[in-house]
């Protein structure tokens, strides 16, 4: 059964990031094959992309690492980071002038959560 369940999270995690990134990248392209809800919205394509970047990099994680916080905070930081990099290319695109700041601040914070989190004993790898 552990075994399964190490094949589903590679699986997952490889899914979620071969779509966020997709959608992250090309995102006029994912909207006409994948997410074909008008009206197309390049931003909200950019944030798809991040939060699902942030799940497979989670997914992953929890296969490498020992330390279930450390996956975890490696999976929000990536999110984070990836979304702070979508406010930072779509400034004007909606939200607040003040998003492109706040919210990469946030994953810079969880990143250094997660780097807090794998000086711990024994949370570095399987």
């Amino acid at each position: 059964m552990r075994t399964l369940a190490k094949v589903v999270g590679l699986l997952a995690g490889l899914f979620y990031l071969t779509f966020g990134i997709w959608a992250f990248a090309a995102p006029e392209s994912f909207y006409a094959d994948i997410a074909t809800y008008p009206p197309f919205n390049e931003h909200f394509m950019h944030d798809l992309g991040s939060f699902q970047i942030g799940l497979g990099v989670a997914a992953l994680a929890g296969l490498l690492l020992s330390d279930a916080l450390a996956a975890v905070l490696a999976g929000a930081a990536a999110g984070s980071l990836m979304h702070g990099l979508s406010h930072i290319m779509d400034h004007g695109l909606g939200g607040r002038p003040s998003d492109p700041w706040t919210v990469t601040l946030v994953g810079i914070a969880i990143l250094c959560a997660f780097a807090l989190a794998l000086r711990r004993k024994g949370s570095r790898s399987r």
